[in-house]
């Protein structure tokens, strides 16, 4: 975002998901392409390698480390219920979804602009979430109101500050209203933010439809990046 991204540059608005092993990212031990790529991408795989949020997510199966922020949110908070529905906007390549279902969600939905190799027990489409009609189309494969919405979704910095700011802040926006829309009564929203992000006017809508309203830094988001989740708990 404004600040350094968790992931090399991309072109798309969040993480494509990769093929390899258990943990979807398909880094292994070696950098054997290391050299074909740009210095960000080395450095990136180098850190992901030595980092042992990844090196657990490998050894456990999650497709990614983002696994751990959900599930530390998720322990503070107890937000996925047995038996809940829930949503997961910018799902690749997955994570948020395998813990989801492994903490009792009956029904996950999922959308990325990327393609999301298929989980059993969630329903998983690529499309723009801003699309007209992809907002419903997640409510008629969830089958009916979520109980959970859950926002990953990221996009590509451009490195002007103003502009990365503006997209931060529309990723966000577009996420709260929809769960302002859809979500049930008590249910709950959590989304990524940055530290330093302008979210006045959507921290006022947010309070005034939930009871709680907090950030969190798991401890799985690295220090030095600026990412926080923003959490809105029990739907007024």
């Amino acid at each position: 975002m404004a600040d350094e991204p968790e992931t090399p540059p991309r072109r798309r608005m969040v993480r494509p998901p990769t093929r390899g092993d258990a943990a979807g990212r398909g880094m292994g031990q070696k950098m054997k392409t290391a050299d074909d790529k740009s210095m960000s991408s080395q450095q990136w795989i180098k850190r992901q390698l030595a980092d042992p949020f990844s090196e657990r997510a490998r050894a456990e199966g999650w497709r990614s480390r983002a696994a751990f922020k959900l599930t530390e949110i998720d322990d503070r908070l107890g937000l996925i219920k047995p038996g809940s529905r829930v949503i997961d906007l910018g799902a690749a390549p997955g994570g948020w979804v395998q813990v989801a279902l492994a903490r009792g969600a009956a029904r996950v939905a999922g959308v990325d602009l990327l393609m999301i190799e298929p989980i059993p027990g969630a329903e998983l489409i690529q499309a723009d979430f801003t699309d007209p009609g992809v907002d419903q189309q997640l409510i008629d494969l969830l089958g009916g109101q979520p109980d959970l919405v859950l926002s990953d979704m990221a996009h590509n910095t451009v490195g002007h500050r103003q502009t990365d700011h503006l997209k931060i802040i529309a990723l966000i926006e577009i996420a709260a209203d929809f769960a302002l829309r859809t979500l049930k009564p008590g249910g709950s929203f959590v989304t990524k933010a940055f530290q330093g992000a302008d979210l006045g006017p959507i921290m006022d809508r947010l309070k005034a439809g939930f009871e709680e309203v907090r950030f969190i830094k798991p401890k799985a988001s690295r220090k030095d990046s600026a990412e926080v989740f923003l959490a809105a708990v029990r739907r007024k």
